[in-house]
């Protein structure tokens, strides 16, 4: 494909990873010290120029574009650019990142000109939702609206002996799931029954909802289910989180430190508690008992008060704790000191506009361990070489087979099984085979 992305920053920039290696990229930017890396490292054209200017979209090449991805942090120049794109390419797939949740209900009311819009503090509430969900994973999500569940788990000391130091085909693997892939080090393998999980791994595991809890029940006992959670800050990120889990009945408290904000706050989420106040004093701390909420999520806009206050809810007893993160240098430091969780909002919404540049039968991407690893739902040809044979006879050529969604249900198939013609499968791989395994789909 022909694809013009206008904004170099972090989102466009992880766009690009994921997608010089197949595609035609032109790059549009008004910094040039995001471009030459860019430039450098994918072998790719790059513009000096506003995306919002007519002229650069046209000096783009967007008349022949197959796809537009505006994706700055400026929600005006996004509109503008796309606006001209869609003059120059009528037939191209236009998707615009979106900060302001209005645009998004405006594109699904039909009233704003593009294919698809992307809300970054949307769709990290999302990821923060899921991983509440379950809590003792690193990574989740879902597929087939929830059917399937991609989990990732890092494997503490002293995990359940039956899983862990023994045979696949001999541990107590939960009904309806799989172990896609064991990552040990910077190395990867897609298990057999002979592989063995150890200590310090990390391993990927598709199945069902009830099939995640269960191996997060394996791996952590104990955790149980998340009824009450804090929201550090008040932003459109942290109202979007707090607004999000509360509409899953979730008891939700929010800590603002600006007077204003909190009480926007209190107006547009009357089922949370909104507190004015910033979280890091040790009276409040304990007046208001936040070490004994289940869960925490940093959503501030700095990455070191995040740091500093979820650290200081570690100390007053907070067991499990979420951070979003700005800078993508700030997850080794999270992690390194304890925080459970990271999402980064740029990485999550570059997750969710890949899948554009995708074949077309491809209805969903995730992204795993920094974009090494990728989960495709593709649907399958009849030509596939695949169609037809039984799954303990497919060449694994470096993809596993987790899950297939046929006549709108989720199957978790058994060695018996055989691949039909038009089956939705869900299928691990290394990023750099996606091409590969597309096409043999």
């Amino acid at each position: 494909m022909k694809i013009v992305v206008v904004g170099a920053g972090q989102v466009g920039s992880t766009i690009v990873e994921a997608l010089h290696g197949e595609h035609d990229l032109t790059v549009i930017d008004t910094v040039r010290d995001r471009l030459e890396p860019l430039a450098y490292r994918y072998d790719l054209r790059t513009i000096e120029a506003n995306g919002a200017s007519r002229r650069a979209i046209q000096q783009a090449g967007t008349a022949g574009a197959d796809l537009f991805i505006a994706c700055t942090s400026r929600d005006e120049v996004n509109l503008v650019a796309c606006s001209f794109a869609r003059v120059e390419a009528p037939r191209a797939t236009i998707v615009i990142r979106t900060s302001n949740v209005e645009y998004i209900d405006l594109w699904r009311e039909g009233r704003l000109d593009v294919d698809f819009a992307v809300s970054s503090e949307l769709e990290t509430a999302h990821a923060v939702a899921r991983s509440i969900g379950m809590p003792s994973a690193r990574q989740t999500d879902t597929f087939a609206d929830g059917q399937v569940q991609i989990v990732e788990f890092a494997i503490p000391e002293g995990a359940d002996p039956a899983v862990v130091g023994r045979p696949l085909r001999d541990a107590p693997i939960p009904d309806d799931s799989r172990v896609l892939a064991i990552i040990r080090g910077a190395s990867m393998t897609l298990p057999g029954g002979e592989d063995v999980i150890r200590e310090g791994d990390r391993i990927v595991v598709i199945g069902s909802p009830a099939a995640a809890r269960a191996w997060g029940a394996l791996l952590a006992p104990g955790e149980g289910v998340v009824e009450d959670v804090v929201v550090y800050g008040g932003g459109q990120v942290g109202a979007a989180i707090a607004r999000t889990l509360s509409d899953q009945g979730i008891g939700v408290r929010v800590i603002e430190p600006v007077l204003e904000r909190a009480r926007e706050v209190a107006e547009q989420l009357p089922r949370c508690r909104i507190y004015n106040a910033t979280g890091i004093d040790v009276d409040f701390l304990e007046r208001e008992r936040i070490g004994r909420a289940q869960a925490a999520v940093f959503a501030m806009k700095e990455d070191a008060k995040n740091h500093y206050a979820a650290t200081l809810a570690r100390v007053h007893g907070v067991r499990f704790t979420i951070a979003v993160v700005h800078d993508a240098i700030s997850t080794e430091v999270y992690e390194l000191s304890g925080v459970d969780v990271t999402i980064n909002p740029r990485g999550v919404t570059a997750e969710e506009i890949v899948r554009f540049a995708h074949d077309p039968r491809t209805q969903q991407v995730a992204m795993l361990e920094g974009n090494r690893y990728e989960v495709l739902d593709i649907t399958t040809q009849p030509t596939s070489e695949y169609v037809g044979l039984r799954f303990r006879d497919m060449p694994i050529r470096g993809a596993l087979i987790g899950a297939i969604v046929r006549d709108g249900k989720a199957v978790f198939p058994r060695s018996d099984e055989v691949l039909q013609a038009g089956d939705r499968v869900i299928v691990f791989t290394e990023r750099a085979r996606v091409g590969d395994v597309e096409k043999v789909l």
